[in-house]
């Protein structure tokens, strides 16, 4: 049965559809408050507001059934359905694209990783108060498994940016390898706090008085944030010492430093105006994974939890408008 465009969805959708027994609103409704609180006090919530009687599995049927629609939908490209960014007259403007994982507890397989893509305009990074921004416009993509499954999907929100393109993650390899095989353009950034992370590793086994130690930092991070990383892996070399914690985190430190060198050209990117920090990616697996779907106590289908997360996706890159869109089709 096509229902949008060249996109198949299952033979069986309008009798699934039928036993919903409720209004297309009423169904958008019950996915709206399903992607943002569990499914029993969404349950409550319709009660209590609206006098409406729906248990908790009858919110999670529906909820689950539309979110699940939401990657065949991608995977067929059907670009009306695929949040977008709104368009800029800047080509010369710059789009981030910032991606990590976290882990999330699944019946099926444990714990496993949920992969986030958030993209945004660097003009929707506003100031909003002294050293406090917040990103107004952004776009959301996430899946629960393989990057062979996850690439393909962001790649098709990626496809629909214009401008020119900036990579911040921190150093997985699976990130970069992409990166670099899909856009070989595109500026790639090493988040600096994660760069950090790894003298501040081998400062705390190397020194032992907190002044010497603070001295000792404070030179690596300006010289960092002064495009010379090569500076610093001379300096870690020249670390003298017989405790093997210190020889390990320096030989990470130095290895880390000698894989992502060409991506921590921190001042040249700073004077260009463009971000140094996958701060925003970090903060979007909290709001946008952790606070839906890693609850105490929760555990998921993978099924289940995918679905889910890809209405609070859509959600919250300001798109709830086609979900309505696929439930009045659906209708």
């Amino acid at each position: 049965m096509t229902l949008f465009g060249r996109i198949e969805l299952p033979k069986s959708h309008k009798l699934q559809h039928k036993a919903f027994k409720i209004t297309a609103y009423l169904q958008s409704l019950i996915c709206l408050l399903a992607q943002d609180v569990v499914f029993e006090n969404a349950s409550g919530l319709l009660n209590k507001l609206l006098n409406i009687d729906l248990s908790a599995k009858q919110i999670q049927r529906v909820s689950q059934w539309y979110g699940g629609q939401i990657d065949p939908i991608i995977r067929a490209n059907h670009t009306a359905y695929i949040p977008r960014l709104r368009s800029v007259k800047d080509e010369d403007e710059h789009s981030y694209v910032m991606i990590d994982g976290s882990m999330l507890y699944t019946r099926e397989q444990g714990w496993k990783e949920v992969k986030l893509g958030r993209l945004f305009h660097s003009r929707q990074n506003i100031d909003i108060q002294e050293h406090r921004n917040e990103v107004v416009d952004n776009v959301y993509v996430s899946h629960l498994g393989s990057v062979n499954e996850f690439f393909p999907k962001l790649e098709r929100h990626i496809s629909l940016l214009k401008t020119k393109k900036v990579f911040i993650a921190d150093g997985a390899k699976w990130i970069w390898n992409w990166v670099e095989d899909n856009y070989p353009g595109a500026t790639q950034i090493l988040d600096y706090y994660h760069a950090v992370e790894k003298i501040e590793e081998v400062a705390r086994h190397q020194f032992k008085d907190a002044a010497k130690k603070a001295d000792w930092l404070g030179i690596q991070k300006s010289l960092l944030l002064n495009d010379e990383v090569y500076q610093v892996i001379d300096n870690l070399r020249s670390l003298r010492s017989n405790n093997d914690a210190v020889k390990n985190a320096k030989q990470v430190a130095i290895n880390y430093y000698e894989e992502h060198e060409d991506r921590m050209m921190y001042k040249t990117y700073r004077e260009k105006g463009l971000l140094i920090g996958s701060g925003p990616i970090e903060a979007a697996h909290r709001n946008v994974i952790q606070q839906r779907a890693k609850l105490s106590g929760q555990k998921w289908s993978i099924k289940g939890a995918q679905a889910i997360i890809n209405l609070r996706c859509y959600n919250k890159s300001n798109a709830w408008g086609i979900i309505d869109n696929i439930i009045k089709l659906a209708a």
